[in-house]
């Protein structure tokens, strides 16, 4: 099944931000657009608006002015949904309420002929639950496109539970012939995006519920160590808090109360006193015009040790050694493997993160996975009360020779990165089991989406088989609410035979 022919015409009902997108994006693709709107006069007000931004496209030199009026010719506003009839594509993007999607749905299935393409642009509800209302609901699919829908590439498309295979091909071509990457992946709460990337903005909210750290540290050490284009504090401010939540809150009562996808308190409190974020002028942070942005807790400068012992191998960390070596401290391998940590000169030991916390042992100070330790800015240690002053400095003191700023935070197991990282790797291995998309598309869908450094299983490949699953399992001990618990599918993964060629992360 090909992608819809240019000469099909398409249409969007519901006008809003994205509908306007998804219209401006079928638009440009070459496809005669039709807008409806059940508020008059608001379909003209849209097409008003497509045109403007058609035009700020000619002045970027990013459209021709030809190719500008050939496209404003094809923008047609609708009076009412009979001018859809023509259609072979409706895509809706009306009010997020099933039983609107659903009314509207029924009355399309009265317009259009049989062999149009129904579509939704639900990013909260059951792509199932919305086909339901119709007849024949091997036509409908899921078109899920991120804002803003003409600049980010992704689009998710869902098939539902009575969705033909014809009908998802057809939609996945289409909306790749417009340009976009598309992924495909079954009617889960969530989808791929909106379910593996809970993690980001739950495990940077339970560390600050934990008074770990301030959200302005968190966000540091997610940018400037983990990788992340923006901290989950600042993002869930621009994304709207309100919004945010309320997707957390979806996925979570769609699986069921799962614990794995408890929505954040504190978060709550945030929504319930207004501060929506950058749209209300503050959120996590003050958006005022004289508001200052604070700073992340950075440590002060402190002695770098004299020497280093290296006991073990480092894993995902074993980068550092090397560049200890080039910052002129000396690194003395022990023969004997006693453990993944470095000795300093106090005796105390520096350990990467693995999900147990520092007051469990003997004068440690634990740091922080990196994307990469050789270009990371900034690097997390936690300790507890009992780890000495000598060691903390000396730790301190280490990684700021290396050219890193250096937070210290509370003593959390996971620390903030590594916990993160493990979580989504989780829920991504957890989804593939499920059937709910393949491991390419999922990283695919995670790195376009939401702008991940890595996709999940390029970081599963990347940090080892076990890695993820052994920290969450030491995570799950301290924690038995079920939140850390490892899944089947993960547990799986650990502890497969490697032997199998062609095996991946």
């Amino acid at each position: 099944m090909t992608a819809l022919d240019l000469s099909s015409p398409v249409a969007v009902v519901g006008t809003g931000t994205m509908g306007q997108g998804i219209a401006q994006v079928a638009l440009v693709a070459g496809h005669s657009v039709r807008l409806y709107d059940a508020v008059p006069g608001r379909a003209r007000d849209a097409a008003a608006a497509i045109g403007a931004r058609l035009d700020r496209l000619v002045e970027k030199e990013r459209l021709t002015a030809a190719d500008r009026d050939a496209a404003q010719d094809r923008l047609l506003p609708a009076e009412n949904l009979a001018e859809l009839a023509d259609c072979t594509l409706v895509v809706e993007a009306v009010l997020e309420r099933l039983d609107v999607k659903q009314e509207l749905l029924r009355e399309l299935e009265e317009v259009v002929g049989e062999d149009c393409l129904l579509a939704t642009n639900t990013s909260s509800l059951s792509v199932t639950a919305i086909g339901g209302a119709l007849r024949n609901a091997g036509r409908f699919v899921g078109l899920h496109f991120f804002n803003p829908a003409p600049l980010l590439p992704l689009v998710e498309v869902v098939s539902g539970f009575a969705t033909d295979v014809t009908s998802a091909t057809r939609a996945y071509e289409t909306a790749r012939a417009w340009g976009k990457t598309p992924v495909a992946c079954a009617d889960t709460p969530g989808f791929i995006v909106n379910r593996i990337a809970r993690p980001f903005y739950a495990e940077a909210f339970a560390v600050y519920e934990a008074q770990a750290a301030d959200p302005v540290t968190i966000d540091a050490v997610l940018r400037e160590c983990g990788g992340f284009r923006m901290g989950a504090f600042e993002l869930t401010d621009l994304i709207g808090q309100d919004v945010n939540e309320s997707v957390t809150h979806s996925v979570w009562q769609a699986f069921f109360q799962d614990v794995r996808f408890t929505p954040s308190l504190a978060q709550r409190r945030l929504v319930e006193s207004g501060r929506h974020g950058r749209k209300t002028g503050q959120g996590w942070y003050d958006y005022g015009d004289d508001a200052e942005r604070p700073e992340p807790h950075t440590a002060e400068k402190a002695q770098a040790p004299a020497y280093v012992v290296a006991e073990g191998d480092l894993g995902p960390a074993s980068e550092l050694l090397a560049l200890i070596r080039e910052a002129g401290i000396p690194v003395r391998d022990e023969e004997e493997d006693h453990g993944t940590r470095i000795v300093l000169p106090s005796g105390g030991h520096l350990a990467l993160a693995d999900g147990q916390t520092s007051v469990e042992f003997r004068d440690v100070v634990y740091f922080d996975l990196a994307l990469d330790y050789r270009k990371a800015t900034r690097v997390a240690l936690s300790a507890s009360q009992d780890t000495s002053p000598r060691t903390l400095s000396e730790a301190i003191g280490l990684f700021q020779a290396l050219g890193k700023d250096v937070s210290v935070i509370g003593d959390v197991p996971g620390m903030i990165v590594a916990r993160t990282v493990a979580r989504i790797v989780d829920l991504a291995h957890d989804a593939v089991a499920k059937g709910v998309a393949t491991e390419e598309d999922i990283d695919t869908a995670m790195r376009l989406g939401v702008n991940y450094p890595l996709g999940p299983f390029e970081w599963s490949r990347r940090l080892g088989r076990n890695w993820a699953y052994a920290l969450l399992d030491d995570l799950h001990l301290r924690d038995p609410s079920g939140r850390y618990a490892p899944s089947l599918a993960l547990y799986r993964h650990a502890y497969a035979s490697d032997k199998r060629e062609g095996t991946t992360s």
